[in-house]
């Protein structure tokens, strides 16, 4: 992954995001307690927040430089923003919700984010003509996925997918979340609170708090097995 924040900031309540980043990871996780600043990063990678100051570029693409004045619109970044609560529409059907935003539909066995294959490996097809209202949160969140996916992003950003789920609903989530690491070979940040979700996910950890960076590296440098995993005493997290 080719992400770099370079001396960012932006104002938050009661603190500042200030972040000199690199993300290393093909998935990396961005781990830290609630109200750390991972969603306001991921914000500012997609265009929604503009910093008060620094530089965001991807893959050699500046997205926005405060100096010179740069801000690409959000929907010429070509990345994919999956949020916590879905965002799904309710007037339209499960295909409708996958289409949109994508008005040239593709459906070559060659092209990975074709309609079909997305389809096929978020196991969507019986769900097609069904009304939102009548998904699990389970199936809420893979069609949010596969929009995302569908839409052809150059990076694939997760804002606690899993958030809203239980126990069980998350365990049969976190296997689609992995086809779509190893199917599409596309860029991940995934934001979490949840150390199980880092080490199954991800091959890179960004650990934050109250806006900045704590520390990078392996997952398995981090987090330490306690049952379960746990944060190898740097961080409280909540």
């Amino acid at each position: 992954m080719n992400l770099v924040l370079h001396r960012v900031t932006c104002p938050l309540d009661p603190f500042t995001v200030d972040l000199d980043l690199r993300f290393e990871g093909r998935v990396t996780g961005l781990f830290g307690p609630s109200g750390a600043g991972k969603t306001t990063v991921l914000d500012l990678v997609a265009g929604l927040r503009m910093p008060s100051r620094g530089r965001i570029a991807l893959g050699g693409r500046v997205l926005t430089d405060v100096e010179n004045r740069v801000r690409m619109p959000t929907r010429d970044r070509r990345i994919g923003y999956v949020v916590q609560e879905d965002a799904l529409f309710p007037h339209l059907r499960v295909e409708g919700n996958l289409l949109y935003g994508c008005p040239h539909r593709v459906d070559t066995k060659s092209d990975v984010f074709s309609f079909m294959h997305v389809v096929e490996v978020l196991e969507l097809s019986h769900l097609l003509s069904r009304s939102v209202a009548r998904l699990s949160g389970g199936e809420r969140q893979r069609v949010a996925l596969g929009r995302a996916l569908i839409s052809r992003p150059e990076l694939l950003l997760l804002d606690e997918p899993l958030g809203s789920l239980d126990r069980e609903l998350k365990s049969r989530i976190l296997p689609y979340l992995a086809k779509v690491r190893d199917e599409f070979g596309i860029p991940m940040v995934y934001v979490t609170h949840a150390p199980e979700e880092v080490m199954a996910l991800c091959d890179h950890v960004v650990v934050m708090n109250e806006g900045r960076l704590v520390g990078q590296g392996r997952p398995e440098d981090w987090f330490e097995p306690d049952e379960g995993w746990r944060l190898k005493g740097y961080l409280k997290v909540s």
